[in-house]
């Protein structure tokens, strides 16, 4: 394992200023040059994946893949279960980020600032990366005790953190917690707890929504409102939230996927799927077709009208994604257990370590 050389390292002591938006709390902050955290594949343990089926070891990009973005410039960023790692003109290059305690990090989102910088949200801390260094920010009781869970900029540049723990904001210099009521247990789920944040988005009037176990919150920038099982959701439990090319929004939970126009919500996978069905990622495409998983591997697309379901022309194969995800030419990714997929011309391409790309 290739040691970690920090060449600039700055740690601020924590500072507790309790303010009328509630208790602030200033970062720990390493800063580390990116040619010292940049590992050869054989070196990782993803290079030996924990996928059984031979046919998928060593080569995959990932044997779990959290989430995949592309950058201004094109380049590819996955967030895996073991890390991150770039494919870019010279190739795919992995980074040895650590957490706090040394510990290997899953990573769980990556988003791009208005000035390009990548911010990679993982268990244990946030990274920003300006394209020469990598700047860790952690604060031991909020993404340490805490796990980040989801992570969105607003337009202003503020990160909003969703954590196992609640809701916190991050305007570069201070973390703030923002209170969010309480759920409940999901026990479906590996990981649940009453405060978890699965998903944020801004929509594009500036509100921010909240996906929770306790339905979903929208912040108007003064009051909460909320949307739960009392106003026709028929599950608290909201996985993800998407706002629709139609001004429309797609609300996503463990018994439907509801379109909601801020008046009525609308049930429309419930003939689609049963009482013991469940809806996994959801996506909604440039043209505005819908894409969605249920049970973990049954894949949809939604056009509006029509439910079509996607299936492998070859044979039965289909992806279990944590996340599909549009691409700058079109294309759609599939990611999550057992690396990487795109569906093109009606079968879905195992995209590894050589490609294709």
């Amino acid at each position: 394992m290739l040691k970690i050389k920090t060449i600039l390292f700055s740690l601020q002591l924590l500072l507790f200023i309790i303010s009328c938006k509630g208790q602030i709390k200033r970062p720990e902050i390493i800063k580390i040059h990116k040619d010292s955290i940049i590992l050869r594949a054989e070196l990782l343990p993803e290079y030996r994946n924990s996928v059984h089926d031979k046919e998928y070891q060593g080569n995959q990009i990932s044997g779990v893949i959290r989430t995949v973005f592309q950058d201004k410039k094109g380049d590819f960023w996955f967030g895996t279960q073991n890390g991150l790692c770039l494919y870019n003109k010279y190739g795919l290059v992995y980074f040895e980020l650590k957490d706090a305690n040394g510990q290997n990090i899953t990573v769980h989102a990556i988003i791009e600032d208005k000035i390009g910088n990548i911010w990679i949200g993982y268990g244990g801390g946030i990274a920003k990366y300006d394209g020469k260094y990598f700047t860790v920010y952690y604060q031991k009781e909020i993404l340490i005790n805490n796990g980040l869970w989801s992570m969105m900029m607003d337009k202003k540049g503020k990160l909003w953190i969703g954590t196992t723990q609640g809701v916190f904001t991050f305007n570069g210099e201070v973390f703030e917690h923002f209170e969010i009521p309480e759920g409940k247990i999901d026990d479906t789920r590996g990981i649940s707890t009453t405060k978890i944040i699965h998903s944020i988005i801004e929509d594009q009037n500036g509100k921010i929504w909240f996906a929770t176990n306790g339905g979903v919150y929208i912040y108007d920038g003064n009051s909460l409102k909320n949307i739960s099982e009392q106003d026709g959701l028929q599950s608290d439990f909201a996985s993800q939230i998407i706002e629709s090319t139609d001004g429309n929004f797609w609300i996503s939970t463990t018994t439907g996927i509801f379109r909601y126009n801020e008046k009525t919500l609308t049930n429309i996978t419930e003939k689609l799927i049963n009482k013991d069905g469940s809806i996994g990622c959801i996506y909604e495409d440039k043209n505005g077709i819908l894409w969605f998983s249920v049970n973990k591997r049954d894949i949809y697309s939604y056009n509006g009208k029509v439910f079509t379901k996607i299936k492998n022309k070859e044979n039965d194969f289909t992806p279990f994604p944590f996340q599909i995800y549009q691409d700058q030419k079109d294309r759609m990714w599939f990611v999550g257990f057992k690396g990487a997929y795109r569906y093109e011309n009606d079968s879905f391409i195992n995209v590894t370590r050589t490609g294709p790309w």
